[in-house]
């Protein structure tokens, strides 16, 4: 547990706009593409977990409106966060 919260610390350290920020989109995107990428692997091995994969597809459906609104509002952050992410190739 001690572990998660070193790992979110430090990701909303690398994407906080200013110093007391938290929960911005691009805070709000980087925390749910590492609960993404730590939960994608869980159902090589439990392929029947629909459960978990109905929150996965929550998260995913949720970043991805977050995205858009990033898109929307500032197209330049927009492209550096996903490469910062590594969403698109």
């Amino acid at each position: 547990m001690v572990a998660v919260k070193d790992n979110k610390k430090k990701i909303i350290d690398t994407f906080k706009q200013n110093k007391k920020d938290v929960g911005s989109a691009h805070v709000q995107i980087a925390l749910l593409t590492d609960r993404i990428n730590r939960l994608s692997p869980h159902f090589k091995g439990n392929p029947k977990d629909n459960h978990s994969r109905y929150g996965l597809i929550q998260m995913v459906n949720k970043r991805k409106s977050l995205l858009a609104y990033v898109k929307k509002n500032d197209p330049k952050q927009y492209q550096e966060l996903i490469q910062k992410l590594g969403l698109r190739k």
